[in-house]
């Protein structure tokens, strides 16, 4: 169809949807005049349209990003409180690391010949420092008598068995050992019947 005939039902189609009460300056205005509205308004509601389609796309794509910025936001939020809880129990085992050398000394000094009022005080400071050591979630590694296990223990000294003991089990503990949950913290020191 040509511009001339499209312009034609443009006009025809003017002219029958004109209503009867149309006022007079309406009544003025020709054919011609109401096709080219017609098709201004038109052109106006394509761009309308076109507009829409391209805020709707706009739309979905903030809404694609936000939702990629909250899941790595909530990632992040996940990896940071690991980092910490990591943090933190590092902190904690350093800070123990460097205190256990306190209870091997005062367990030492139980084994000395002394009054029995400093017996006594050293025991008490040792029963406090192994509740501390428990409350922090530590266990005491202390495998005498047990078969030597190289996960939890180092031999230091090996010594001939005596009537009665088994061969590659621990005899005496030097320096006890401590783990938090399955992590070795301080391996034990130990004596190994050969």
């Amino acid at each position: 169809m040509s511009k001339k005939e499209d312009k034609l039902k443009n006009e025809e189609i003017v002219e029958a949807e004109r209503p009867e009460t149309a006022t007079d300056e309406e009544k003025e205005l020709s054919a011609a005049e109401l096709a080219e509205k017609l098709n201004i308004l038109q052109k106006e509601r394509d761009e309308a349209v076109k507009r829409a389609e391209e805020l709707e796309a706009q739309a979905a794509d903030f809404k694609d990003k936000w939702y990629r910025t909250a899941a790595e936001f909530d990632n992040f939020r996940k990896r940071n409180a690991e980092t910490r809880r990591t943090a933190l129990e590092e902190g904690k085992i350093d800070a123990v690391k460097k205190l256990l050398f306190i209870g091997d000394n005062v367990e030492r000094a139980l084994g000395y010949e002394i009054d029995e009022k400093t017996k006594e005080g050293l025991a008490m400071l040792l029963r406090q420092f192994d509740e501390i050591i428990a409350n922090l979630g530590f266990e005491k590694i202390d495998p005498t008598g047990e078969k030597f296990d190289p996960n939890l223990a180092e031999a230091i000294f090996t010594k001939d068995a005596e009537e009665g003991q088994e061969s590659g089990t621990i005899d005496s503990v030097f320096q006890k050992g401590y783990k938090l949950g399955d992590k070795i913290i301080r391996y034990a020191q130990v004596v190994v019947i050969k």
